[in-house]
């Protein structure tokens, strides 16, 4: 199956660049980061919190195949409706540190839309550990079930 998620991550910076367009108008998909109960299902997680605004913060909680729990939180620097979202990402109990997280929502047309992010990590080796890890898989998923879950939900309307 083709990977629509693009990822760029030049060697020796600290950052990568993630874009994906989608087959859904932007305010569908600006929804799935901001409603709890739509990125519950997409992402496959339980929200904790979830503050969608200015200085606000979120909790996530996922549970593996062995029951463990893990957590991950961050803080809404910067949010604009249907534009761009600014927070920081920080997986509990890992030791990847906090990353600085910069997603742009864009409109191509009426019904579809683009999505790039853009992550800086701590540093150029921690960055590369996500990137050995199934991180460029696993967030092609994501994004699968995003066009997936909110297409339906738009199609139903």
């Amino acid at each position: 199956m083709e990977r629509k998620t693009k990822i760029n991550a030049l060697d020796g910076k600290q950052e990568l660049t993630i874009t994906r367009e989608f087959d859904l108008p932007l305010d569908l998909l600006f929804t799935a980061y901001v409603e709890a109960e739509i990125l519950e299902q997409w992402m496959g997680t339980k929200v904790l919190k979830l503050e969608s605004k200015k200085h606000g913060s979120y909790q996530f909680e996922t549970t593996d195949p062995k029951g463990n729990k893990h957590g991950f939180s961050g803080v809404i620097h910067e949010l604009i409706l249907n534009k761009r979202i600014i927070r920081t990402f920080e997986m509990e109990g890992t030791p990847f540190g906090v990353q600085l997280e910069i997603y742009d929502f864009e409109q191509l047309t009426a019904d579809t839309s683009k999505l790039s992010m853009h992550v800086i990590y701590e540093s150029v080796t921690l960055r590369d550990r996500i990137l050995q890890l199934p991180f460029a898989q696993g967030i092609n998923m994501a994004h699968n079930r995003i066009q997936d879950i909110l297409y339906k939900l738009n199609n139903r309307s």
